[in-house]
């Protein structure tokens, strides 16, 4: 359950905004998109290789 601790005189739309920040964080609408449906365990390993590529190509051009 997430808690948002408003304190005396703090705008509304500001704990509404910690409050989607905390939300956001918890990954439970990402999760829910991906249970939406199946993707074959091969389709998973290749997107996972994929990214990894790109991370690795966006460290090479920090340097």
């Amino acid at each position: 359950m997430i808690v948002v601790q408003v304190k005396d005189g703090e705008n509304i739309e500001r704990a509404l905004k910690k409050f989607k920040r905390k939300f956001e964080k918890t990954g439970v609408i990402k999760e829910l998109r991906a249970r939406q449906q199946f993707d074959k365990p091969s389709v998973l390993k290749r997107l996972a290789k994929e990214h990894a590529v790109y991370v690795q190509k966006l460290h090479r051009e920090e340097d």
